[in-house]
């Protein structure tokens, strides 16, 4: 699996949170509404997947199934939002 294009939106920093990703794979799969958030030990930043709130329960909208996906995209993101936020 390989990413194509990986979009960054900007937000106003807001308990961690500074901005979303939008993440295109190779094999025609976007997934959109990614959260970057600044670690609290300022080292650097890690993703979150879009959930819903079902009742009283936060459902995955979808996430990867796999830790090396899960590490492709968040390595792929973060490498991304870093290039960007820590101009």
């Amino acid at each position: 699996m390989k990413i194509k294009d990986i979009q960054i939106i900007p937000i106003r920093p807001r308990d961690g949170l500074v901005g979303f990703a939008n993440v295109t794979l190779e094999d025609g799969l976007h997934l959109g509404s990614i959260g970057i958030h600044k670690r609290l030990d300022g080292s650097g930043y890690r993703i979150t997947y879009p959930t819903k709130k079902v009742g009283s329960v936060d459902t995955h909208i979808y996430h990867p199934t796999t830790t090396q996906t899960s590490r492709l995209i968040e390595q792929a993101v973060t490498q991304r939002a870093e290039e960007l936020f820590d101009l």
